[in-house]
């Protein structure tokens, strides 16, 4: 598939100095558990992005709780990977798919072409008997020119203006659980339910032990959808709603969107409405 490598073929190119590789393993429980996982066994080359210390900017009153990051910020930090534009890039997880699936979504939002998510994640690396190593690749001196893909990025305004136009187009889809999105349960932001609006299709489904659910599969969950639709995911914070985004672009759905700040930024303006059920 486009957006996703196997480990077979990753094996083989560990040797390839135009290979670069992305651990993005995280938990959201404890921020701190993927720098040490990294630190305790990584695939051979593979530098450490963190969340919310690379991937994200600080939380503010607006936003979400995972920001996009400073986009200065994040080249200077890729350039320190190795990752020039030319370089193909294999960003992985412990499995779940949302943390790479995230930096994925960053990369190519700036321009690059040739970025993928290891299917299986570590949990997959490990299981198949591949190599691991401690050693933490010394730090590089590359150069990356940004190109943004402004196609890529759903705002708040037009978030704002499809409620408040009660608009059919484009189609909202909310990643989160179905209980979060139901309004039946909110363990995390401070008012439950979903954008008005926006259909349900929880971003786990879109994968299976941790490998990316081919392109039949992914085109029956989306069905009801005409591929022609400009469609905007979002999920908690715009983590999990990446793979999601992945996912439709593996069913063939070419205008997909990200609200990066999702429901925790909607939530942030007292005056906008939710929907429950």
């Amino acid at each position: 598939m486009k957006y996703v490598v196997n480990q077979e073929w990753l094996l083989e190119q560990l040797a390839n100095k135009d290979v670069k590789i992305v651990d993005c393993r995280f938990s959201l429980s404890k921020p701190d558990e993927g720098e040490r996982l990294y630190k305790a066994g990584h695939i051979p080359g593979a530098n450490f992005f963190d969340l919310e210390k690379q991937l994200s900017a600080p939380v503010s009153k607006h936003g979400g709780r995972h920001p996009l990051p400073d986009i200065e910020k994040f080249r200077r930090e890729i350039e320190k990977a190795g990752i020039e534009n030319t370089k193909t890039v294999v960003a992985y997880d412990g499995g779940e798919g949302a943390f790479a699936s995230r930096f994925w979504w960053l990369l190519t939002y700036i321009g690059h072409d040739k970025v993928y998510v290891l299917n299986g994640g570590f949990k997959g690396w490990v299981e198949a008997g591949y190599p691991t190593t401690k050693e933490v690749p010394k730090p590089e001196s590359a150069q990356y020119k940004v190109s943004i893909r402004k196609e890529m990025l759903a705002t708040y305004e037009e978030i704002k203006e499809i409620v408040a136009n009660k608009k059919k187009s484009p189609i909202l889809i909310d990643s989160r659980e179905k209980a979060r999105y139901l309004g039946k349960e909110e363990p995390i932001d401070k008012i439950p339910g979903h954008i008005p609006g926006a259909m349900h299709k929880f971003w786990a489904e879109g994968l299976e032990n941790g490998f990316f659910k081919g392109s039949e599969e992914q085109k029956k969950r989306f069905a009801e959808l005409d591929q022609k639709e400009p469609i905007i995911v979002y999920c908690g914070s715009g983590v999990t709603a990446t793979p999601n985004y992945i996912a439709l672009k593996i069913a063939g759905y070419q205008n997909v969107k990200l609200y990066a700040g999702s429901y925790s930024d909607w939530v942030s303006y007292s005056d906008n409405p939710v929907e429950k059920g």
